[in-house]
């Protein structure tokens, strides 16, 4: 990969996405656009990396501040641009922390999908000494910068408010996406005016400078229009993000796994799939999922996080975050999984049962209305309905140890701290406050009694 700068314009205030946050942080596939744009930028190892921010405070700042660091990538430098006056503008803030000996790279922070293989392309189309632009030939131009030719030759760059009519006929458009040299780029950028409609210092204008300075002026094509499509409404958003998903569900086809309807699935970071992997309508998957072979995934389920081992089925309606699930085990329908739960192989969670923070070894189960919180269950261990782990005193959370082989009766609450012991039994109704031993049956409830001659209340006429 060659050596180069890269500039990140992220200034912009987002007028038509009618919201306080600003633009380039509006997520798209639960990723903020901007920071889709920083790992394209960063896959390509570059020296120097400079965003330029302005709208929104300290927001883009802070976020990028956040970031973990990424192998070999260089320190992000961000950059305030007040006042806002054009693209020119923006990147001449970034002329300080630019390394001369080497191409500089100007991405956009709204403009997310672009592919590293297209820069690649669009880099090597530069070399060490051209000017080079992403460019391509739409259906619909209007509003966006048009690509002037003379004799097959880029001669310079119009703007849809300053375009003639025979202009706004052309149908190749910028994407806004270039590089220049970054020598010439400082001479070029001391050298443009804002004697145009907007009044600003348009990026583009260096086009005619490099021609005639007798820079060579290329160009490079992505592999589709999503590639340069830029977000400046919700409506931007919404329709870009169905083709993200449009993409990633197709891969997921090409791969073999089961979509039952490739318009409704949402993968919001990255899933890892089997073979013979099937998923319902519906379901979203957060950060990083994996998925081994054989799992089933029902409708309408959000999965963050978890590792699903061979085989599993997860039923509809279930919610599982950072959690991992083993082989053959089946969860739902309706069953959250919490931080910290990690299944054993068999292992049946039911309908509203809740777990977390808990190991639950092979071949048990808990199938209905249960709680099971900070717990480490054995193997073969049946939680009846309604049972809760009472593991929260108000201040501390307490540890309750179940052993291998234990039946636990319907409406069991057991009080944390607390062991049941191998084999033992709890009856139904049974409030554990002290250890119960292996092998017996522990019952704690009052003895049943009728009261002779009470007679229900009865309401006033």
């Amino acid at each position: 990969m060659a050596i180069m700068n890269v500039v990140i314009l992220a200034a912009g205030m987002g007028k038509r996405m009618q919201s306080n946050l600003p633009k380039v942080l509006h997520r798209l596939a639960g990723k903020p656009l901007l920071m889709h744009v920083i790992d394209t930028a960063r896959s390509l190892q570059p020296s120097r990396l400079c965003v330029i921010f302005g709208h929104g405070g300290d927001a883009v700042p802070k976020l990028i501040a956040s970031l973990p660091n990424a192998p070999a990538a260089p320190a992000i430098a961000t950059v305030l641009q007040e006042p806002q006056l054009g693209t020119g503008h923006a990147v001449q803030q970034a002329l300080p922390f630019l390394d001369d000996g080497v191409p500089t790279l100007i991405l956009y922070g709204d403009v997310p999908l672009t592919r590293p293989a297209t820069l690649a392309r669009l880099l090597a189309a530069a070399g060490p000494d051209k000017l080079a632009i992403l460019t391509m030939d739409v259906a619909q131009p209007h509003g966006l910068g048009r690509i002037v030719r003379e004799n097959g030759a880029i001669c310079r760059i119009v703007e849809q408010k300053d375009a003639s009519a025979a202009e706004a006929a052309i149908h190749e458009i910028n994407s806004g996406i270039l590089v220049v040299p970054t020598v010439k780029l400082k001479q070029w950028l001391a050298a443009i005016s804002n004697d145009n409609a907007q009044h600003e210092y348009y990026l583009t204008d260096i086009v005619a400078l490099a021609v005639a300075d007798g820079v060579p002026v290329v160009s490079a094509q992505p592999d589709s229009e999503a590639e340069i499509l830029g977000v400046n409404s919700k409506v931007q958003l919404a329709e870009l993000e169905r083709i993200h998903q449009r993409a990633i569900a197709e891969a997921l086809l090409e791969q073999g796994v089961t979509l039952l309807d490739p318009a409704r699935l949402d993968v919001r970071g990255s899933l890892t799939c089997g073979r013979d992997v099937s998923i319902d309508v519906g379901c979203i998957f957060e950060g990083k999922v994996e998925l081994a072979d054989g799992v089933a995934v029902g409708a309408h389920c959000v999965i963050s996080n978890a590792t699903i081992g061979a085989g599993a089925q997860i039923r509809p309606f279930c919610h599982i975050d950072e959690a991992r699930v083993g082989p053959a085990s089946m969860i739902g329908p309706y069953a959250r999984l919490r931080p910290g739960t990690e299944l054993g192989e068999d292992v049946h969670i039911g309908n509203f049962v809740e777990v977390k923070n808990s190991r639950i070894d092979a071949h048990s189960k808990a199938n209905h209305l249960t709680y099971v919180g900070d717990s480490t269950v054995g193997t073969r261990v049946n939680i009846g309905a309604g049972t809760i782990t009472c593991n929260y005193d108000g201040v501390n959370k307490l540890r309750t140890v179940i052993e291998d082989d234990v039946f636990i009766g319907s409406d069991s609450q057991l009080i944390a701290p607390v062991t049941v012991g191998k084999g033992a039994t709890l009856a139904a109704g049974t409030t554990l406050t002290r250890d119960a031993p292996a092998g017996k049956l522990t019952v704690s409830r009052p003895r049943q009694v009728t009261i002779e001659g009470w007679q229900r209340p009865l309401k006033k006429s």
